[in-house]
């Protein structure tokens, strides 16, 4: 375990509780692996999650510890903790993996499952910069973290990136923006209704509304959400067949094709459940879903984990028609905000929704003058590279 101290002035007091002795300024880090952190922390993460400054579904400890057993044996996961005295301001899942793009060199990266969406670690408000500073100190003294560090799926300017770069600058080194994605996202003061009016013209409303109608000479249509545990498993069971037999299912990338990641989907659904996190929804004719979508509410926000739609009535739009339902999270008083963890320009959900977030990913070399030549030769090649393929597109 390393320590290192950062002065007040520098990073900020943490409010302290009137009769409390004020914490103590001393910064703690600690790396280890993930399970005994897992293990030892599961209180104090969970309590983390409240206080975070940038919410993550997908760094919360129920999360990760749903998503390690499929990543089993791919490569050594460590936790890096941070402490103000006695009280954890922040955890950071990292991994080693080389080669970096098609550059055959190792580094150090934050650990993202395949399923994750965003790699924003849960850093407690007001301590982004001592969290990163006793990070980034951590990998400047681990032999094991070779070159330099790389940082995906940050909100581009956001608390947790700015406090990066400014920790960073503060070291003498550079962070910069290797790659960017912008993608929907849902911000608005307007209620559902009155979105749904200013973001989709009206001839697009108005076909949207007979496709409503003619799905219901099929039967009753009705979307609702998961209310009872105890239909977790039927609710898995319908979402997977849905996917199965689409075009997911026929690519041979749906999640029942490999057992880990249908395991993987059962296990952070009731995890996220039992945590007060799920949202399932469902949209029905009759008693056959026609759409699903699982959302993640991490007040003040939210993210749009997975939807799945039956192709059978891919004439009536479901997919549209579900988020249509959706909406309706601009009426809940803790939720300010969606992320729909789409992909850039989107088609369907570009057309609904009309804010935009960008989720970026930054390297940061690491001490020592071998990694700092070697992180420099990276970084020339990858911006050649980058250049000699604007100049052919």
């Amino acid at each position: 375990m390393g320590r290192i101290a950062l002065a007040a002035d520098r990073t900020g007091a943490p409010p302290v509780r009137r009769g409390a002795a004020p914490a103590p300024l001393e910064i703690r880090r600690l790396v280890r692996p993930a399970a005994e952190a897992l293990e030892s922390l599961a209180g104090e993460w969970d309590a983390l999650a409240d206080r975070a400054s940038e919410p993550n579904p997908f760094a919360e400890r129920w999360f990760v510890a749903a998503s390690l057993p499929a990543m089993a044996g791919r490569s050594e996961i460590r936790i890096i903790e941070v402490r103000r005295g006695n009280r954890l301001i922040g955890v950071l899942p990292v991994s080693t993996d080389r080669p970096y793009g098609r550059i055959p060199v190792a580094y150090v990266q934050n650990w993202c499952h395949p399923h994750m969406f965003l790699g924003t670690p849960l850093v407690e408000a007001g301590e982004e910069k001592a969290f990163w500073a006793a990070a980034l100190a951590a990998l400047d003294e681990a032999a094991w973290a070779p070159n330099f560090v790389h940082l995906r799926g940050l909100v581009e300017n956001g608390p947790i990136h700015l406090a990066l770069a400014a920790a960073a600058r503060d070291l003498g080194r550079g962070c910069p923006i290797v790659h960017r994605r912008v993608r929907a996202f849902l911000d608005s003061d307007l209620g559902p209704q009155a979105y749904y009016e200013r973001a989709v013209r009206h001839k697009k409303r108005k076909e949207l509304r007979r496709l409503r109608n003619r799905l219901a000479e099929l039967g009753p249509v009705r979307c609702r959400a998961l209310a009872d545990p105890a239909d977790l498993d039927a609710w898995c069971d319908a979402y997977l067949a849905l996917e199965e037999a689409g075009w997911k299912g026929k690519a041979g990338t749906a999640l029942v094709g490999d057992g880990r990641t249908e395991t993987f989907f059962r296990g952070v659904l009731a995890a996220a459940w039992a945590a007060g996190r799920l949202q399932f929804l469902r949209l029905d004719v009759g008693d056959r879903p026609v759409a699903m979508l699982v959302n993640f509410l991490t007040a003040p926000g939210s993210f749009s984990f997975k939807t799945v739609f039956d192709e059978d009535f891919a004439r009536f739009s479901p997919g549209v028609l579900i988020q249509l339902e959706n909406l309706a999270i601009l009426g809940r008083p803790d939720v300010a905000w969606m992320d729909s963890c789409a992909l850039d320009d989107h088609p369907m959900i570009e057309g609904l929704w009309t804010e935009r977030r960008a989720v970026v990913r930054v390297t940061i070399r690491l001490r020592g003058a071998r990694r700092a030549a070697i992180f420099a030769l990276s970084r020339t090649l990858e911006l050649g590279s980058a250049a000699f393929r604007k100049l052919f597109r």
